[in-house]
C-alpha cells in the first residue's frame, strides 16, 4: 500500500491511525499542500478531487478518508474499528461523523484559505471562526460522552471515533481552543497518545514534517 498524504492534514492523520490500528504496512508518499501539489495534473489525473489522503491498494487509487476507513473495515475486518453490538456501532458512527462533518467540513484548509483570500478576513478573525465551530460540536460531544460514561476510550479499545477525534483535537490545540471544560475528550486524547499506533501517526513523526528535518 502507498499512502499519499500531507503530514498536517487531519484526514491524512485519521487514515494513518486507522491503518496502524489495522496493523497494515504502508509507505507514505508526501504530497505538499503548501505548494498545491495535490492540484497538479500528475495528481488530479489519478484523483480528480485533488485532495489527500489517497490510498493506492490492490491496483486501485482510493480517496475520501471516511469512505477509505469504511473500506478498510470491510477489507480487513480484524482488528475491528467498530464494536460488535449494533447499537454500539451506531454510537461510534454518531460521534465520529459529528466530528468529521460538523467540524472538518467548515474548518478545513481550503475553507480557511478562502476566508483569508478572497474574503479578506484577518488571521484573528479566522481563529475566532475556527474556535466557534469547534465549540459548536465539541461542547455537545463532551456532554454525550458524559451521558455514555466513556472511559479512556469510547468502548474497550480505540476505534472509529478515536480515529476521527484525535486529529481534530490536534488542530484545536493549534488554534488555542480551551479544553478545560472537556475532561472526557482530553482523557481519551491522553489515552490514545500513549499508544504506539497513534504515536506513529502523529504529524510530527511523518517524513515530510519539519520536526523530522
Amino acid at each position: 500500500m502507498k499512502l499519499f498524504a500531507y503530514f498536517r492534514s487531519s484526514t491524512s492523520y485519521r487514515l494513518r491511525i486507522a491503518l496502524n490500528l489495522k496493523r497494515l504496512d504502508y509507505d507514505v508518499v508526501p504530497v505538499d499542500l503548501r505548494t498545491a501539489e495535490q492540484k497538479g495534473e500528475a495528481f488530479t489525473t489519478r484523483n480528480p478531487f485533488g485532495s489527500v489522503p489517497m490510498l493506492e491498494a490492490d491496483g486501485r487509487d482510493r480517496v475520501q478518508s471516511m469512505a477509505l476507513i469504511e473500506w478498510l473495515e470491510e477489507a480487513y475486518p480484524l482488528p475491528p474499528l467498530l464494536p460488535r453490538d449494533i447499537e454500539d456501532r451506531y454510537t461510534a458512527r454518531e460521534l465520529a461523523y459529528a466530528v468529521a462533518t460538523e467540524i472538518h467540513a467548515v474548518n478545513n484548509l481550503p475553507v480557511l484559505r478562502y476566508l483569508a483570500d478572497p474574503l479578506g478576513h484577518s488571521q484573528d478573525e479566522i481563529d475566532v471562526w475556527y474556535r466557534h465551530w469547534l465549540a459548536r460540536t465539541l461542547d455537545p460531544l463532551e456532554a454525550r460522552l458524559a451521558q455514555l460514561q466513556a472511559g479512556d476510550f469510547l468502548f474497550d479499545t480505540p476505534g472509529l471515533f478515536e480515529v476521527v477525534l484525535l486529529p481534530q483535537v490536534y488542530n484545536a490545540r493549534k488554534f488555542a481552543f480551551d479544553f478545560s471544560a472537556h475532561p472526557h475528550i482530553t482523557r481519551i486524547e491522553a489515552a490514545c497518545l500513549a499508544l504506539p499506533e497513534f504515536q506513529r501517526a502523529h504529524p510530527d513523526n511523518q517524513p515530510d514534517s519539519p520536526e523530522r528535518t
